[in-house]
């Protein structure tokens, strides 16, 4: 680790050693735990700033960790409740429960002018649909598993879009 010059290369030096398939909570902590060491406590950035860089790298994701570490960290323990077990894109009728719990908490940060709470909400589906929209592009010979994730990422696309409307569009 130690031809690292800058953060950036640091993080990604660190998630080649570790030779990993994929990326989520451990590999996070891992990858903070040496920036610490090597820059000091104020150059760790947040889990979704490194899965993010990891990702432009070619690393696999694993959204759900990932997104638990960060809510673990930057929310308070009825925050987390809220947000635990929300998103499940399993299937039509698992992803489209999963929007309808996001937009009734939608609602309700809304109307409690809760900004954070709408930012995370935001940031949780923006997370659902991006891990659709992988899991789609890695499964282009299995017609049946791509277009049901094609399709559940286009639902967290629109939702984002308008959610008022959702609703209505997906009847």
């Amino acid at each position: 680790m130690d031809k690292a010059r800058t953060k950036r290369d640091l993080i990604i030096e660190v998630w080649e050693a570790l030779d990993c398939e994929s990326v989520g909570a451990d590999e996070i902590i891992a990858i903070e735990k040496a920036v610490e060491e090597r820059f000091g406590k104020p150059a760790v950035d947040s889990p979704m700033i490194v899965a993010r860089l990891l990702a432009d790298e070619g690393a696999e994701l694993r959204h759900p960790e990932i997104l638990s570490l960060y809510v673990s960290r930057t929310t308070d323990p009825e925050m987390e409740a809220a947000f635990r077990n929300i998103v499940d894109i399993s299937g039509f009728d698992s992803a489209l429960a999963s929007i309808r719990r996001m937009e009734n908490l939608r609602r309700k940060f809304q109307a409690e002018g809760d900004a954070e709470g709408l930012r995370l909400i935001r940031q949780r589906a923006i997370l659902a649909k991006n891990e659709a929209r992988a899991h789609a592009e890695r499964t282009p010979r299995i017609p049946e598993i791509y277009e049901l994730n094609y399709e559940i990422a286009e639902w967290f696309t629109i939702w984002l879009q308008s959610p008022e409307i959702f609703d209505g569009w997906i009847r």
